[in-house]
């Protein structure tokens, strides 16, 4: 399956109401970055083990790991989980920046070093979090 179908399937497996969501801010998202690559991350390792939560991911950065290696993933990522949904902004290398720059005007949201978690969209200002999209996009473009 091609990860456009992937993704869509994703989209479609979630229930009424955050499916909307989901699929708003996947829109959204994808007017931010109109010309990005897409992933998708079914959430198993390499053995099959369920080692997250399904991920849509967009754009591509070289990451670079302590030991000199490196491998290409995506910039911003969003799932679903079972309170909410997901924003995964990867590769900022400051842990406090989007605590300190966001916490404040993003609304309802738990924000950490990379994960944004909100329990709908309504919760937060969707401005804000495109700012955010942009500004993790510019972070990480290598």
């Amino acid at each position: 399956m091609n990860i456009q179908k992937q993704i869509n399937s994703y989209i479609n497996s979630q229930p009424a109401p955050k499916r909307f969501e989901f699929e708003t801010l996947h829109k959204r998202i994808l007017q931010t970055m109109p010309k990005c690559k897409l992933w998708f991350f079914d959430g198993t390792n390499n053995k099959g083990k369920v080692v997250s939560n399904p991920q849509i991911g967009y754009g591509t950065q070289t990451m670079k790991y302590a030991d000199g290696t490196t491998k290409e993933f995506y910039q911003m990522g969003i799932s679903t989980n079972t309170t909410g949904i997901s924003v995964y902004v990867m590769g900022i290398g400051d842990k406090k920046y989007l605590p300190e720059t966001y916490s404040k005007t993003l609304g309802k949201a738990s924000v950490t070093g990379y994960c944004i978690k909100f329990k709908t969209i309504k919760d937060i200002n969707l401005d804000i979090l495109e700012a955010i999209v942009r500004d993790g996009v510019e972070q990480t473009s290598n």
